[in-house]
């Protein structure tokens, strides 16, 4: 690398009735517990190979991987084709039988996990790539799909597929849509809603909806594949998708720069996207005891010679000539240093350095279970409005519980901060989980009063359900409720999520 020159928990389980908060347009969940025959009937659709029902072997499909949440379920089925998702579904619907639609299971709002008579109706069968086309630039791919085999699979074909995120190794497809899912690449290319252009979906009274379009224009009525997507698995299942691919860019060009502060940062994103023509594809934002926590606990190493509070990890890519990227974020590294919006920083000279740059970001969340219970907000405001909420949800959690050790990392360019919090070192961790619930609704006030998101990218599943109608107005929540009662009449889709 190139140095730049330097200027002095306790499980908790799922409450299981689906909630409503108002009459009008009232859901109610009216499932049943599933008979020995609806078990029969759904293991004979698809066959031994796609059965679970052993206790243990089960708990992989019933508890969130933080081991947040820990469900129970009756029964998993792992159907191989749309058919037999659609015929599982017919026959919960024949029989009131609750269903929760599940992909790689790495959802952090617990919207994945059964709550007791569900059955789980897992996708991680369903990994077949169905259709590429290049001239198209589209790829139509079943829902059990891992994200890492997509990215690769694009990149076969010359093509790029720009989602990405820490859990790419097991996230699959139907998931991400389901929550639409943000990452590393929303500055440049937007979240799952931008990359979809086509569903294939299996309606709650089973039947199958094919929309896989690979249009980009299309305006004969209802966009129906915007309700699907972030919906959380209550109004479907997602059995099948057709994604946007994008030139593969050859010139990529990765940073790690120190900045003074917040406003700061700010002001080098407008001038990054001024200087690239709109280029960069990654500008994110690690906290100064984020590294500490980085290099006492994975003996990371720290890229810069001095510590600084901030720094931004920012890469730009193109598919133009080699070097122009490079070029460009020397450039603009250069001008920032003049304008004091950048103390100090390095570029990296290999995919390798590249790929330690990264890791110092993907390694954030993980770290900090070594430093005792962390408690996440996955918040979004306006770009301009980031300063403001940084000094006042800093003081204010600061002011509630001395001590606690604040860890605000993440998508700054696109307003997305993961505003987790460490215990203090002098508390214990039941301590401070007793103060979950108020240093949330603090920070989601903040939000709030800002005009941003509670949840930015990780979906409301079951941990922000309640909160959800306080947050919402009620006409939105009415709409929520009446394509839900549309879709849905029975209830029988992710019961107690969402809504």
């Amino acid at each position: 690398m190139i140095v730049l020159g330097a200027r002095p928990h306790p499980d908790r389980n799922i409450p299981c009735p689906l909630a409503a908060s108002r009459d009008t347009h009232r859901v109610l969940s009216m499932t049943q517990t599933p008979t020995t025959d609806t078990l029969d009937r759904l293991k004979a659709i698809v066959g031994p190979k796609g059965v679970i029902d052993d206790p243990h072997d089960m708990r992989a499909y019933t508890t969130e991987h933080r081991d947040r949440w820990v469900g129970a379920t009756p029964l998993v089925v792992r159907p191989q084709n749309t058919d037999e998702v659609a015929a599982i579904v017919k026959v919960c619907a024949e029989t009131q039988t609750a269903i929760v639609p599940q992909s790689g299971n790495t959802g952090l709002v617990g919207g994945q996990i059964p709550t007791g008579d569900e059955i789980v109706l897992s996708l991680n069968r369903m990994n077949a790539v169905r259709m590429i086309d290049v001239q198209n630039n589209t790829l139509t791919l079943e829902a059990g799909c891992i994200l890492a085999n997509v990215q690769q699979i694009a990149e076969e074909a010359d093509r790029f597929f720009p989602l990405s995120l820490s859990s790419e190794g097991s996230a699959q497809i139907g998931g991400l849509i389901s929550t639409n899912a943000g990452g590393n690449a929303v500055l440049r290319y937007g979240p799952m809603r931008d990359l979809v252009l086509g569903l294939e979906v299996v309606t709650p009274q089973g039947e199958i909806w094919n929309g896989l379009s690979g249009l980009r224009k299309d305006n004969t009525g209802y966009d129906l594949k915007q309700l699907f997507i972030g919906a959380e698995g209550t109004l479907g299942v997602i059995t099948a998708a057709t994604v946007k691919l994008f030139p593969r860019p050859t010139d990529i060009a990765t940073a790690f720069v120190a900045v003074p502060s917040i406003s700061a940062a700010i002001d080098l994103l407008q001038l990054a996207q001024k200087e690239t023509g709109n280029q960069v594809s990654a500008f994110e934002i690690i906290p100064r005891i984020g590294l500490d926590f980085l290099m006492q606990h994975m003996t990371m190493r720290d890229p810069l010679t001095a510590p600084y509070d901030w720094y931004i990890l920012m890469e730009v890519g193109t598919s133009q000539s080699q070097g122009q990227a490079r070029a460009a974020i020397e450039h603009l590294i250069a001008h920032a240093l003049e304008k004091a919006w950048v103390l100090d920083g390095t570029i990296a000279e290999s995919e390798k350095q590249r790929g330690d740059l990264w890791a110092l970001r993907e390694s954030l969340s993980e770290v900090q279970k070594f430093e005792g219970l962390s408690l996440k907000h996955d918040v979004s405001v306006p770009i301009s409005a980031l300063p403001v909420f940084m000094a006042r949800a800093l003081t204010a959690v600061e002011d509630m519980v001395p001590g606690i050790r604040p860890v605000p990392f993440g998508h700054i360019g696109d307003g997305n901060i993961h505003f987790n919090l460490s215990q203090p070192t002098d508390m214990d961790r039941a301590t401070f989980d007793a103060k979950h619930d108020s240093l949330a609704a603090c920070v989601h006030d903040i939000v709030t009063d800002l005009k941003g998101s509670i949840s930015a990218e990780h979906g409301i599943g079951v941990a922000k359900r309640g909160e959800l109608t306080t947050r919402k107005s009620a006409v939105a929540l009415d709409i929520m409720r009446s394509v839900k009662a549309a879709l849905d009449p029975q209830g029988i889709m992710n019961p107690g999520k969402l809504l």
